[in-house]
């Protein structure tokens, strides 16, 4: 990332946030806005884009009613802006949602950038393209950074946040902090990577999956139920790294690498599996050790378990209701 020098503006000023581009994902981020007690300002070119929002924020305002309202929240505390530049006045971040194609998203965030007070953070939802290939036309790139959101980005708390070649440190910072100040869980990445995080381990997922539909290894049904009624209970508490190393029983992620590690070479999967060196055994094995800090495997399973029966319980609760 670059070191030029950019001073965002603090985030404690902030008090009104602009939303380009207000399709599924930019009006879910202008409901989670106005739930935290912000002023939105939106831009859509679409001559129905201010009925569509409302609609969408009224969809919405039950469930983030229920996740908790900040005190000045308000369903109506919005405007739409057919002019980019008035819809930017006055905000003190901006967040675009225009459709995943390169060109359009160059060009509107440059045409963003040059409407945008210097002391802004602009931010994309991009969910695939790298701020490094979209920032290309930007006069001012250092303060432009990926905010990628996961849908419903009203319900579903991760942002996953990165810079490209010319975005300043201080302004992926200052993104980090702004994400996690309104509430967010934010994973910030170290350096682009295709499809970022979460969506490289989904489409590892999905692609298996679609590799055993075509080959009748299973049906649509079956898939899903593998993973709500098996590993997916595991996985919102402690994640597939910790998963398995529990597994490993007391002797954690060595043993259940020394242990398992040749079936890695197993033809279960159509994706070729890395070479387990002792670069990557050892690295996996520490991630482990920082992620879990001073608790004992005990207190993991315990931890665990009673996510695991919290998450049943809830399940079976809404199935009832049903």
């Amino acid at each position: 990332m670059s070191t030029l020098d950019f001073t965002p503006l603090s985030m404690h000023d902030v008090d009104t946030v602009a939303c380009v581009g207000i399709g599924t994902i930019g009006g879910g981020w202008a409901a989670y806005f106005l739930a935290q007690g912000y002023r939105v300002k939106a831009w859509d070119p679409a001559p129905d884009a201010e009925a569509k929002l409302r609609r969408l924020i009224d969809a919405a305002w039950p469930a983030l009613t229920k996740l908790g309202l900040a005190p000045n929240a308000s369903k109506d505390n919005f405007t739409v802006h057919s002019d980019l530049a008035e819809a930017v006045a006055g905000a003190g971040f901006v967040q675009e949602s225009a459709p995943e194609i390169l060109d359009l998203k160059r060009s509107l965030l440059a045409q963003i950038d040059a409407v945008t007070p210097e002391n802004v953070v602009i931010a994309s939802s991009t969910s695939g393209y790298g701020m490094t290939e979209m920032a290309t036309e930007a006069a001012n790139p250092s303060r432009l950074v990926v905010g990628h959101p996961f849908n419903p980005p009203y319900l579903i708390p991760l942002v996953e946040v990165v810079g490209g070649e010319a975005t300043s440190s201080e302004a992926v910072k200052w993104a980090s902090a702004w994400y996690e100040h309104i509430g967010k869980s934010v994973i910030t990445m170290d350096r682009e990577v295709p499809g970022f995080i979460a969506n490289r381990l989904q489409e590892a997922l999905w692609r298996e999956a679609l590799h055993m539909v075509d080959n009748g290894e299973a049906t649509v049904e079956q898939i899903d139920l593998a993973i709500t009624d098996g590993p997916g209970l595991r996985w919102p508490l402690q994640g597939p790294m910790l998963t398995f190393h529990l597994a490993g029983g007391e002797g954690g992620m060595a043993h259940m690498l020394d242990h398992f590690g040749p079936s890695l070479k197993s033809p279960w999967t159509r994706l070729d599996a890395p070479e387990l060196t002792p670069k990557l055994r050892d690295a996996v094995i520490a991630g482990c050790d920082e992620e879990i800090g001073d608790k004992s495997f005990l207190e993991l399973v315990a931890e665990r378990d009673e996510a695991i029966i919290a998450i049943r319980n809830a399940i079976a609760a809404l199935k009832a209701a049903q």
